[in-house]
């Protein structure tokens, strides 16, 4: 079978990392042919956290991509990572279904929530059921959380499967052992999401002097932390489990919005891969992973972030060590390649079909 996968991004861009492209061996155990094309180049990534202009790089995506899909009947199947192209009507998914080309969509975010509630009413007007179109054409939508399940069983999909974003166990693993010093409380994330730390930053600051431990956003810039207990890591795909064994604890402040109830939790499931007890925003899918206090606390609003950072913090080093087994033994269960890997090659094969 011939597999084409219209990524959103390349290997820099964390959703198309983390939702396809660690699937590539599985797709050639299956004796499938894997094209991956994506939409936006790792130039076009590295612009974005830069703040640097962009529109090359996005006008030289487009055009690509329509040449790409001009060969979209030489496959047995297309997935389709959230839409074929930004911003513009689904006259692309529409014209692939007529064709009888059968693609599967995939979606981690609440993309739809990017035209529905658009600040513009023209966006909102012209695009408000865009992402609807795309999930009903699709022979099936791949939903991240059931938020997003529940937007396609709305929308009018064929067909939904619910596939949780998930690491490989193999490589995020546990630290061996702990480095001396201080603990850390940390965060792994870009600098377009690093303003989910911000409302925190004054229960970071109580917490260093009484505690005297140290707060960490990997992959965060250093300047948006500044005068701040925030120190800011370089993030690499090389670096970033080396980086999560250094935490005692992981974080991931959320707003309860629309959008980031469509999130999939990935930090907390790269935290607890590593065996990192967490602390969460009760947002979303963070109530499924975070479903007990094994793993770690929800906490919503300030009071209750220092509370229970606080009892993390001052629990002994033992303590947090057993909480962080059960966070492993969860994601080996759920959240993991090797747990969801058989799931999403049965969903392409449905979708060939």
């Amino acid at each position: 079978m011939k597999v084409l996968l219209l990524s959103r991004y390349g290997d820099l861009g964390a959703s198309s990392r983390v939702r396809y492209l660690q699937y590539r061996e599985h797709f050639a155990e299956q004796g499938w042919t894997l094209e991956v094309s994506p939409l936006f180049s790792n130039v076009y990534v590295e612009a974005l956290y830069a703040r640097r202009g962009r529109w090359l790089q996005t006008i030289n995506g487009y055009a690509t991509r329509l040449l790409t899909l001009t060969r979209a009947r030489h496959f047995d199947v297309l997935i389709v990572e959230k839409e074929l192209f930004p911003f513009f009507p689904a006259l692309f998914e529409q014209m692939i279904d007529r064709l009888g080309v059968p693609y599967l969509v995939d979606y981690d975010d609440a993309l739809f929530h990017r035209y529905d509630r658009h600040r513009l009413a023209l966006v909102r007007g012209l695009l408000g059921r865009k992402i609807d179109a795309v999930m009903r054409h699709a022979a099936v939508v791949v939903a991240g959380n059931n938020y997003l399940a529940e937007r396609a069983h709305t929308a009018g999909a064929k067909r939904i499967e619910v596939i949780p974003t998930v690491v490989d166990t193999e490589r995020y693993q546990p630290a061996k052992k702990r480095a001396a010093g201080p603990p850390v409380v940390g965060w792994i994330g870009t600098p377009k999401t690093s303003h989910y730390l911000y409302p925190l930053v004054p229960v970071f600051e109580a917490l260093a002097e009484q505690t005297g431990a140290r707060f960490v956003a990997v992959g965060a810039r250093a300047s948006d932390f500044a005068g701040t207990p925030v120190e800011a890591w370089p993030w690499s795909e090389e670096s970033e489990v080396a980086s999560i064994q250094q935490f005692d604890i992981g974080i991931m402040p959320l707003p309860d919005s629309p959008w980031e109830r469509g999130k999939c939790g990935y930090k907390l499931i790269q935290y607890m891969a590593c065996g990192v007890p967490v602390v969460a925003s009760p947002v979303g899918v963070n109530r499924e992973i975070v479903r007990s206090d094994d793993y770690g606390f929800l906490a919503e609003g300030p009071d209750e972030w220092y509370d229970r950072l606080s009892e993390l913090l001052n629990c002994d080093a033992s303590t947090r060590a057993a909480m962080g087994r059960q966070c492993r033994s969860r994601v080996e269960e759920w959240y993991s390649v090797k747990a969801q890997a058989p799931r999403l090659m049965q969903a392409v094969r449905e979708a060939a079909r």
